[in-house]
C-alpha cells in the first residue's frame, strides 16, 4: 500500500470482488467520517448536474412547484487508486453509509424529502466517486399568474451545502445548460400543463458575515423583465423557465366565453322596445354565470394578483348586465308617455352630438302647427270672432242695430252667441291638434335617443371585445414565439 493522501494505492491479492472490498475497508471505509482531502486547508471539488425529469404541478396558493429531477455529484477521493488488472475492475458500487458524502441539499426544499432511497454510490480506479439518485423536489415558487394561461414562470433552485463552507467545498457545474436542457426534454416523462422551455446555469457564493458558501443556482425567469435576486448573491446569469401550455384554457374557457359575449352583441339586432330581447340577455346572463361557475376550479387562486383572464370574465359579465339595463331604460323611454319633456340639455347631447359619433342622422326640428278659422287672416282668428260669415249673416253696424226691431235684435244676438260658441269650439280643437303633434313629435325624440343609445352601447361592445381579442392573441403568440 502507498499512501498519497487522504486514501491509497490499493493493493488488491487477487482480482475478485472479496479482494477489492477487504483492501477498501482497511484503506477507506474507516475514514468516512472527515473530508476526502489532503489536509484540511484544500477545499474539495464538487460537480454537479442534473436532469428534469418532469414537472409534476404547480401549486399557486401554497406557491410550491413540485418536481421529479436526477442529481448527480461528481468528486474525488484525494490519493485514492487501485490497479485494474490487479483488482479486476474499473469500478465498484459501494453503500453509501461507507464512504464520505456531501451534504448538499436544495435550499428552496419545502417538504420533507419523500425520495427513494438509492443505497449505493459508484466508486472508479482513480478514485472519483459517482453519486446518481433521483429526487421528488417540492420547492418555493413566487408565481406570477397575471397573463394566465399564458404564462411563462420563474422557478429557482439552489444546490450547496448546508454545513460546510465555500473553503471546505466548492460546488461547480459539469454539463453545459445546452446539453442539460436537451437531455431534459428527451427523458421529459409528464405531459402535464407545463412544458420546460430553458434551462441555464450560474455558480455563485452566499455570504453570510466572514463565511461564504458556495452554491450553484438554477434561475427563473419571467422574459423579458431581468432577473433580481434580495439575497447576497453575485448577479445570476442563469434561466430555468416554465412554460404552461394554454390549449386546454383556451378551449375550455375563452372560446366559450367568446361565444356568449358573440351572441350578446348579436342580440342588439332585436328591437330594444322587444320583451323577447330582455328575456334573452336575462337567459343569456345566467348562462354565462352557470358556466363561471362551473369553470371556476380551472381558475389559479391567488392573493398577490388578478390574472387577466379574471378581469376579462367580470368585464364581460358586467358588460351584460349593462346591456340588459340599457335594455330596460331604452324600453321605459320609448314606451312611457307619462313624462313630460325632455330636457333640452338631454335632447342636445345624444340627438346631436352622440347621433354623429355613432353615425345616425339627428332628428330635424319641426315647426309648431297654428290653425286659423280664416286661412287668409293674418290674426289668430280664435280669439276674436269673424266679422262675416259668407252666406250665412251678415252683421250690421250699431245704428242699423238701434233701428232693428226687437225680433230681428233677438236673432242677431242668437246668432252671434252661437259664433260665439263656434269660436270656443274651435279654439279647443286646435289646442288638441297642437298637442296630438308636439305628442307625435316627442315620442319620435324619445325612440330616436333610445336608438343612439343602443348604437353606442353596441360600439362600446365591438370596441371592447376588439382590444380583448388582440391582447390575447398577442399574448399568445408572444408565448409560442418564444423558442422552447
Amino acid at each position: 500500500m502507498l499512501i498519497q493522501g487522504y486514501g491509497a494505492m490499493l493493493n488488491c491479492t487477487s482480482p475478485t470482488p472479496r479482494s477489492l472490498v477487504a483492501a477498501l475497508e482497511k484503506d477507506l471505509f474507516p475514514y468516512r467520517q472527515v473530508r476526502p482531502v489532503k489536509d484540511f486547508s484544500s477545499p474539495l471539488n464538487i460537480t454537479l448536474d442534473i436532469t428534469v425529469v418532469g414537472v409534476l404541478g404547480v401549486d399557486p396558493i401554497s406557491q410550491t412547484l413540485t418536481m421529479l429531477i436526477w442529481q448527480v455529484l461528481e468528486w474525488d477521493i484525494d490519493g485514492l487508486s487501485w490497479d485494474v488488472q490487479e483488482c479486476g475492475t474499473e469500478k465498484v458500487s459501494v453503500l453509501r453509509e461507507s464512504i464520505w458524502v456531501p451534504d448538499v441539499h436544495i435550499a428552496e426544499f419545502m417538504e420533507e424529502n419523500k425520495s427513494p432511497e438509492t443505497p449505493y454510490v459508484y466508486l472508479n480506479n482513480t478514485g472519483g466517486v459517482f453519486d446518481d439518485r433521483p429526487i421528488r423536489v417540492v420547492s418555493s415558487c413566487k408565481l406570477d399568474i397575471y397573463t394566465f394561461p399564458f404564462d411563462i414562470q420563474n422557478c429557482t433552485l439552489t444546490f450547496g451545502s448546508y454545513v460546510h463552507f465555500a473553503s471546505d467545498i466548492r460546488m461547480s457545474q459539469g454539463s453545459t445548460a445546452e446539453d442539460i436542457l436537451q437531455e431534459s426534454r428527451e427523458v421529459f416523462e409528464t405531459n402535464g400543463e407545463w412544458d420546460l422551455a430553458d434551462i441555464e446555469i450560474a455558480p455563485v457564493t452566499l455570504s453570510l458575515g466572514k463565511d461564504d458558501y458556495s452554491e450553484i443556482k438554477y434561475f427563473g425567469c419571467t422574459l423579458p423583465y431581468p432577473c433580481s435576486c434580495n439575497r447576497l448573491l453575485l448577479p445570476p446569469k442563469t434561466l430555468l423557465i416554465l412554460r404552461r401550455k394554454p390549449i386546454n384554457y383556451v378551449v375550455n374557457l375563452l372560446i366559450p366565453s367568446c361565444f356568449l359575449v358573440t351572441i350578446d352583441i348579436f342580440s342588439f339586432m332585436l328591437p330594444p322596445h322587444s320583451v323577447d330581447r330582455s328575456s334573452f340577455k336575462m337567459t343569456l346572463i345566467l348562462g354565462y354565470t352557470v358556466f363561471l361557475l362551473i369553470m371556476n376550479d380551472l381558475l389559479p387562486v391567488t392573493g398577490n394578483q388578478t390574472p387577466l383572464i379574471n378581469v376579462f370574465f367580470s368585464v364581460s359579465l358586467a358588460l351584460m348586465v349593462a346591456s340588459l339595463l340599457e335594455t330596460v331604460i331604452i324600453t321605459h323611454i320609448q314606451l312611457s308617455s307619462s313624462h313630460g319633456a325632455i330636457p333640452d340639455w338631454l335632447r342636445t347631447l345624444v340627438l346631436q352630438y352622440v347621433a354623429i359619433l355613432v353615425c345616425l342622422p339627428p332628428l330635424k326640428k319641426k315647426r309648431a302647427v297654428t290653425v286659423f278659422l280664416n286661412p287668409s287672416a293674418t290674426g289668430t282668428g280664435v280669439s276674436e270672432p269673424a266679422s262675416s260669415v259668407a252666406g250665412v249673416v251678415s252683421v250690421r253696424g250699431p245704428q242699423e242695430l238701434s233701428d232693428a226691431s226687437p225680433a230681428e235684435k233677438t236673432t242677431q244676438d242668437s246668432v252671434l252667441e252661437e259664433l260665439r260658441k263656434l269660436s270656443r269650439h274651435l279654439a279647443a280643437i286646435r289646442v288638441q291638434v297642437d298637442k296630438h303633434f308636439q305628442g307625435n313629435h316627442s315620442m319620435q325624440e324619445r325612440e330616436m335617443i333610445g336608438r343612439v343609445v343602443d348604437r353606442f352601447l353596441f360600439g362600446l361592445y365591438i370596441i371592447f371585445i376588439t382590444v380583448t381579442f388582440i391582447t390575447i392573441t398577442a399574448i399568445w403568440i408572444w408565448n409560442n414565439s418564444y423558442a422552447a
